[in-house]
């Protein structure tokens, strides 16, 4: 298991109540990123417009405090930590 990154900032999973591979994203991070989960919100993409119009049809979606797109359809811990270590989520 990698270290655990000093930065705090939120990460957000925009699911679908109902979506099966949204379960399965996050089941797929909480088994391979426990570390991480603190952090983790999930959210109803159809619950703001620009999420709707911009994720809507991609989702599952996981993305940092600024929008910053982290992994889509599927989990990939390997691009998540490289994100979070090249700045993202900070």
């Amino acid at each position: 298991m990698a270290a655990p990154m000093a930065d705090t900032s939120a990460l957000t999973l925009l699911s679908r109540e109902g979506c099966g591979l949204c379960e399965e994203f996050h089941e797929a991070f909480a088994a391979a990123c426990p570390d991480l989960l603190p952090r983790l919100t999930v959210a109803d993409v159809d619950s703001r417009a620009g999420w709707a119009g911009r994720w809507g049809k991609v989702i599952p979606v996981l993305i940092d405090d600024h929008g910053t797109l982290l992994c889509e359809t599927f989990f990939d811990e390997h691009r998540l930590r490289a994100a979070l270590a090249d700045g993202a989520g900070r």
